[in-house]
């Protein structure tokens, strides 16, 4: 089962390697996350600066994936619970 907020979704492409913000600011991350509905890469909540939790609350783009090697998961902020990752997502996402 999925939510309603993959309904429709047209995820786009990665808009850098790695965390946005961090590379601007020079600091550093554990994990990042896709936005399936702009691109941005942010850091996980486990990282400093939590730059993906952030992108969500300053855009409201609710989905996001793992964008981590290996790793096939998808968040829904909105409804707080991960997801299958969108079929349509997976050719962005590193193998």
């Amino acid at each position: 089962m999925t939510c309603e907020h993959v309904i429709g979704l047209e995820p786009v492409p990665p808009r850098t390697v790695g965390c946005e913000e961090c590379l601007k600011i020079g600091s550093s991350w554990v994990h990042l996350r896709l936005c399936l509905s702009c691109g941005h890469v942010g850091c996980c909540d486990s990282s400093p600066n939590r730059h993906a939790t952030k992108h969500f609350h300053r855009v409201h783009h609710p989905v996001i994936a793992s964008f981590q090697p290996g790793e096939r998961w998808a968040w829904c902020y909105v409804d707080e619970r991960e997801l299958p990752v969108p079929p349509q997502a997976a050719p962005l996402l590193p193998d």
